[in-house]
């Protein structure tokens, strides 16, 4: 059966963010090494984009490379920034014929300038697409983003420009990578592990969490449409009681 079908799309959270975890152990269940699972993961990736065009789920953010990343083997490091560079010159043209925009958050800068070209090149096609939009976050980690937003308001108010008073979570949210986009309703991690990895903790404070043992290789569109499924069987509250939700 097609779960797609069992989905209401008038409950589909607009922004999904994903943990793509477990690319490693599934290439050593395979008997490679660890790249060919990153390369085999690119098939995932492929099959939850189409499968949010599909259902309307209008962004998408995948947790691609970490700033903790850097510190992997460097062989691993150097593979994956040339996997990178040649998906994204790949895939550019299928993204835009799907209406997808591509966006990247992270310290992009750290990242070799052949991947920072490719990701202007592939970001300026795109730029006009609307049917989902496709957030990379690379070199990132949330700590590190919220930092440079702690960084970036006390020097407003070093210049006088903001009093201290008048900081709110408002304005620091117009200070973190993902101020254009809507927070994510929904959280997804792969590979059976139970945490999020310094991924989007700002903007995960209300998403509701789905975790599964299926490895990010294996992890196709009706895995992601279960896990839609589970959204739409829970309760979403923030903060107010369950009779409180039912009145509305």
């Amino acid at each position: 059966m097609d779960l797609k079908h069992s989905i209401d799309k008038n409950n589909v959270p607009r922004h999904v963010a994903i943990i793509m975890d477990g690319n490693g152990r599934w290439a050593k269940q395979q008997g490679e090494d660890r790249i060919f699972g990153h390369h085999e993961g690119v098939n995932s990736v492929r099959e939850v984009v189409e499968a949010c065009g599909e259902i309307g789920v209008k962004f998408l953010t995948l947790y691609a490379f970490s700033t903790e990343n850097w510190n992997r083997p460097k062989e691993e490091v150097d593979a994956l920034m040339e996997l990178l560079v040649a998906t994204i010159s790949l895939e550019t043209p299928n993204l835009n014929k799907k209406g997808v925009k591509l966006q990247v958050i992270g310290d992009i800068l750290s990242l070799p300038p052949s991947c920072q070209a490719e990701l202007q090149e592939s970001i300026n096609i795109t730029a006009a697409n609307s049917t989902v939009t496709l957030i990379l976050a690379l070199s990132y980690s949330s700590k590190w983003e919220i930092t440079n937003a702690v960084k970036e308001i006390a020097k407003q108010v070093e210049e006088g420009t903001l009093k201290s008073q008048d900081i709110t979570s408002k304005n620091i949210e117009k200070h973190l990578n993902t101020s254009a986009w809507p927070d994510p309703e929904l959280m997804i991690r792969t590979s059976g592990e139970h945490r999020i990895s310094n991924f989007l903790l700002w903007q995960l404070a209300y998403a509701e969490f789905y975790f599964t043992d299926t490895l990010w290789p294996d992890f196709r569109k009706q895995d992601f449409f279960k896990a839609i499924l589970a959204y739409q069987n829970r309760e979403r509250r923030f903060g107010k009681t369950s009779e409180q939700i039912s009145q509305n």
